[in-house]
């Protein structure tokens, strides 16, 4: 199997000695890293996995992206902070996870990143339920019209899971979640699922999945 190439960019450098050999015989394989994103050199890697030492601005994605033009862009980062994970999604990332995460649960991860997916932490809907930081997006009025589906569906979101995920919790085919999904964010005019996600949060939907047991990314 071709290996996955990886960009790392972490401003210590034992951490990227340490994510070398857990990547070492896996299928991610990292061809470049430096201490700051603005040190990174162009590359056709995979993946561009970062931590950010400030917050992540479009300025500075456009200009990673320019840099990396074939790359999913993931931050992986010591703490989940609400202004950073704003920033971030904002800015138009790919994923944000945190250090923290499990060897296993990082490899499916950044395996879903590279299948087009948006990964986020599992306990985002705790964080923005908490009120600790601004909304990710601007709040819209309450829609009506969600089947039961489309609101479980969106408590899956909320989780980050994946259309595969959601099929087997729902123990329903990919298929049907693709056109659940589809009708879903059309009715609430999102146009992704990390806004999909933010939609149910502030629509009171996000306090069902977070009285609920998160499953693994």
């Amino acid at each position: 199997m071709t290996p996955t190439t990886v960009v790392l960019v972490d401003p210590n450098r034992l951490f990227r000695e340490g994510m070398k050999r857990l990547f070492d015989g896996s299928r991610f394989q990292i061809v470049g890293e430096a201490a700051d994103p603005r040190a990174t050199v162009a590359s056709q890697a995979a993946i561009l996995l970062i931590d950010p030492v400030e917050d992540l601005t479009s300025d500075t994605v456009q200009t990673l992206r320019a840099a990396h033009p074939k790359a999913r862009l993931v931050v992986l980062t010591g703490e989940l902070d609400a202004q950073r994970l704003t920033s971030a999604l904002k800015a138009g990332v790919d994923g944000y996870l945190r250090k923290d995460i499990a060897s296993e649960a990082l490899m499916q991860s950044l395996t879903l990143v590279t299948m087009g997916e948006k990964v986020f932490p599992t306990d985002l809907a705790a964080l923005l339920i908490g009120g600790r930081g601004e909304a990710l997006v601007e709040e819209p009025a309450p829609r009506k019209g969600l089947s039961q589906r489309e609101r479980q569906i969106l408590q899956c979101l909320l989780r980050g899971h994946s259309n595969k995920m959601i099929a087997n919790h729902l123990a329903i085919t990919e298929a049907t979640v693709k056109v659940h999904l589809k009708s879903l964010l059309r009715k609430i005019n999102a146009s992704n699922r990390t806004q999909a996600a933010i939609w149910a949060m502030n629509n009171g939907i996000g306090q069902d999945a977070a009285e609920t047991a998160a499953m693994p990314v």
